[in-house]
């Protein structure tokens, strides 16, 4: 009895420590350093490539710029700061200029290539000693040893093998998690306090993380999300064509089969017509995190690189969890009584705006035409008029003495 008991406390303390979910052995992940070697550290951004998961049997490395107030001269080494990873969306690459931005805030930054290439060297404007946009210029070289591309038949057709190494969505999530790791390891780095951000498939990457590495102390995903095999997703016909792989895809490497794992805290950042992301399936992924979660919607906010990382409520949300920042104000859900609106607001800061928007338009939701009512602030009340019979989309934002915009939950009509 007592062999067998033992037996049973071995295999249990096993079990635990080996933590893996889907294709990623999590333990690994987040109790290893890549190697790394540094490939440029004669400028502010500094350059490096790290290991990655192996690809098709093969090693791989991943290209990532690096910076820190102490890279750009603006602290003295022995000074520790937080930090946070970046990661960029389809079509995109490690930005100089992103890095330099974070950097610029007082945060260690990491931005890597999930493309298996390594943009061009970090060029600075001569006036304002500001890193130019490099993704958006030159040409891009692939890495002897780089991972999977970052296409479609990448991020969907690999699941129609049984090779995990192929799959796109494993390396991107596998070479985030694998990037801080190696951030939280510099000396300069708080590694008790770290964010992720990404936009667009970073955004969707951003999910799967913050769902797989509770290390994180915030995370905000921009446009990406879950639940892409649903309604006007530009991504469903890419998984329906999966045909019987479809729901191996949808279970390995949807974040919505994810974030109920998440207890990152997280803001979502969209906007009302993101063809690549479309609201219904948005507001699905939020409300499938159990955890600690904000929301901002802005109307037609248009899709990229430099406006997704352009919302000031980005920063702010990640100095309030890793800093000593002031959060972000937090509407409650709607209530609607008799022919008005109540949100009941917790804010530090004081409240300056307030709007009810809705749409009656019907109709691809990336075409609809939004409308905006002013809204009434009294304290920590928020009044607004009902919305009118015909809307069927409907949402209240509120904006603090910083201009800070932050969102309610989207109603839909049944």
């Amino acid at each position: 009895m007592r062999f067998s008991l033992f037996t049973a406390a071995v295999c249990l303390a096993t079990s635990l420590h080996a933590e893996k979910v889907g294709p990623w052995d999590l333990d690994a992940l987040k109790n290893n350093v890549p190697a790394m070697k540094w490939v440029r550290q004669d400028q502010p951004i500094h350059s490096l490539t790290y290991v990655g998961e192996k690809y098709l049997g093969k090693d791989t490395e991943v290209f990532a710029f690096y910076a820190s107030p102490i890279t750009l001269g603006e602290a003295k080494p022995g000074t520790k700061f937080p930090a946070v990873v970046l990661i960029h969306g389809g079509g995109g690459t490690a930005f100089a200029d992103w890095v330099h931005l974070w950097a610029k805030r007082g945060y260690a930054a990491i931005a890597m290539d999930l493309s298996g290439s390594r943009p061009p060297d970090a060029e600075f404007d001569p006036k304002t000693g500001m890193a130019i946009g490099n993704g958006h210029r030159g040409v891009r070289t692939r890495l002897p040893n780089g991972g999977p591309m970052h296409g479609h038949p990448e991020k969907f057709d690999c699941v129609l093998t049984p090779d995990t190494s192929d799959d796109w969505p494993f390396h991107a999530a596998a070479s985030v998690m694998r990037a801080h790791s190696l951030l939280r390891s510099f000396p300069e780095v708080d590694a008790e306090h770290t964010a992720v951000t990404g936009i667009s498939w970073g955004g969707y990457t951003t999910c799967l993380v913050a769902s797989l590495d509770d290390r994180f102390k915030a995370a905000v995903p921009v446009y990406g999300c879950g639940f892409l095999h649903e309604g006007e997703s530009v991504q469903k016909p890419s998984i329906d064509k999966l045909g019987e792989f479809k729901a191996k895809w949808v279970k390995e490497y949807d974040p919505g089969s994810l974030l109920p794992r998440c207890h990152v805290p997280i803001l979502f950042v969209n906007g009302t017509n993101d063809v690549h992301y479309v609201l219904d399936s948005y507001m699905k992924s939020y409300n499938a995190v159990p955890g600690e979660k904000y929301l901002r919607i802005q109307i037609k906010m248009p899709h990229g690189h430099p406006p997704g990382w352009a919302p000031q409520e980005i920063g702010l949300f990640i100095d309030s969890k890793c800093r000593v920042g002031k959060p972000l104000p937090v509407p409650g859900k709607p209530v609607i009584e008799g022919d008005q609106v109540k949100v009941a607001c917790e804010s530090v800061t004081a409240l300056k705006k307030a709007e009810l928007n809705y749409t009656t338009d019907t109709g691809l939701r990336s075409k609809r035409e939004w409308k905006s009512v002013p809204a009434k602030i009294e304290g920590h009340t928020i009044t607004a008029p009902k919305p009118p019979a015909e809307a069927n989309t409907w949402f209240i934002t509120v904006s603090d003495e910083r201009g800070a915009m932050v969102s309610t939950v989207v109603e839909f009509a049944k």
